[in-house]
């Protein structure tokens, strides 16, 4: 595959038709944005302020792992989380990029196949974004936003690029560690089938023998993904930055724990960490049972937390 990355036009961006809505007493302004790279277009969804004044931050946003797309979205569950924390920015008079992977949604031109994709392709995406707010004059600096998956993409692509990092449910070990993890509580069976695939995958080494009740975990065509990601540890990444940097994380999160956000705030000293109290992976507080949390990821009516807005705006507009 050639590199979409390698000849990607930073400065052909352009508007199509806007729209304006409001958030608390706040009005702004949506507009798509499309970055050309050699293997397609990235398109994303700009929210500016509309009373924001001269120069103002811009968060760029980026999404978890999987089929999730700008607002938050995937094919099982419409929960718009990655939308409303753009109109909680903007009520802040924050503006904020978020956009579909490459893909995915409107993004889906810049995928060839899944055997060529790579977690690189993801950071230099997000590096070409940075760069191309940077340039623009509306903006007086640029902080990374990343949730989940998106947090490990964020750091990596903020390093001597960014003003700021966010870290929103970010893992503090890598990949592979984790699938460990999430497998642990499967049958034997399971576990001393998996584990030595993800060691190997670790390692660098593809596994042409999958066994049939594994196949969809680990098909050889995502093989090269997992190893490209499987590379990264976000204790080392995050170490690296020297910007300001605000880790936050939910008490009551499923799928990422308090003591990820420890490790990472450990691994970077200077980070401001801030738990939220029965925040979930989707920024929903939820008080109840794994039921109640679950029902959170497939509607759109509850708020997202209002302390994961206010921590992020005192962060962002920090001089």
């Amino acid at each position: 595959m050639k590199k979409a990355w390698l000849a990607v036009i930073f400065a052909v961006v352009f508007h199509l038709p806007s729209m304006s809505n409001t958030a608390g007493d706040t009005t702004f302004t949506e507009t798509t944005f499309v970055l050309h790279t050699a293997n397609g277009d990235i398109t994303g969804t700009l929210t500016v302020p509309d009373s924001a004044g001269s120069k103002i931050p811009v968060a760029l946003i980026i999404a978890g792992s999987g089929p999730t797309d700008r607002n938050g979205n995937n094919p099982m569950m419409k929960n718009e989380s990655l939308k409303l924390l753009a109109y909680g920015l903007a009520a802040n008079k924050i503006a904020s990029l978020r956009f579909d992977k490459r893909g995915l949604g409107e993004s889906r031109a810049a995928f060839t196949s899944e055997a060529d994709l790579r977690f690189e392709d993801y950071i230099n995406d997000a590096r070409a974004w940075i760069d191309t707010l940077k340039k623009d004059a509306r903006f007086s600096k640029v902080v990374v936003a990343g949730h989940s998956e998106g947090s490990l993409i964020g750091m990596i692509a903020a390093l001597k690029k960014a003003d700021g990092f966010i870290s929103i449910a970010g893992a503090g070990r890598s990949a592979d560690k984790i699938l460990k993890e999430q497998l642990s509580g499967q049958p034997s069976m399971i576990k001393d089938s998996s584990y030595p695939i993800i060691d190997s995958l670790a390692q660098g080494k593809t596994v042409q023998q999958v066994p049939k009740m594994l196949f969809a975990l680990f098909r050889p065509s995502v093989q090269p993904y997992m190893i490209s990601w499987f590379h990264y540890d976000p204790q080392t990444e995050i170490k690296k930055l020297t910007i300001p940097v605000l880790i936050l994380q939910g008490t009551n999160d499923l799928q990422v724990t308090v003591e990820d956000a420890n490790l990472l705030a450990k691994s970077n000293t200077k980070a401001q960490l801030a738990l939220i109290k029965n925040m979930n992976h989707i920024f929903r507080v939820v008080e109840g049972d794994k039921k109640e949390n679950l029902a959170t990821y497939i509607t759109s009516s509850n708020p997202v937390s209002e302390e994961l807005i206010t921590t992020i705006a005192r962060f962002v507009n920090k001089k």
